[in-house]
């Protein structure tokens, strides 16, 4: 398979939130976006941390948020990210070995470009017949 960069198959359509939203709004944008994740982000568009459907399930079973709860007491904060031109492989790799259905894509002086999905990683692999056929 031949070497491809993030920046060839991330998404750049970013649905961002900050520490302060409120957990319900945060669910909202993912109900109304048809998405798996939010990106946590500072006033300077800089990864704070990552909310996604797993944690919301989460939220539910432990600890039934109540009214007013913050993204910022659920959200990931130790957040494995990638850059645009970080090999797919690699970037697979490290997905599969944590176990991750998303990884923010980060530039340094940008902060959060992109997002990259396992979504992202079997349409490619179907669009250039990567897959084994069966």
């Amino acid at each position: 398979m031949e070497d491809v960069f993030v920046a060839r198959l991330m998404s750049t359509t970013l649905h961002t939130v900050t520490p302060d939203t409120l957990v319900e709004d945060a669910a909202q944008l993912i109900l109304d976006n048809n998405i798996s994740s939010v990106i946590v982000v500072d006033e300077d568009n800089r990864l704070e941390g990552i909310l996604t459907t797993t944690d919301f399930v989460d939220i539910v079973a432990k600890s039934q948020p109540k009214a007013q709860t913050t993204v910022e007491r659920y959200m990931t904060t130790d957040v494995i990210t990638a850059g645009a031109q970080d090999s797919i492989l690699s970037v697979a790799e490290s997905m599969t070995e944590h176990g991750f259905h998303h990884m923010p894509v980060v530039d340094e002086e940008e902060g959060v470009i992109g997002m990259i999905a396992t979504s992202d990683l079997a349409a490619y692999l179907s669009q250039t017949g990567q897959l084994a056929r069966s």
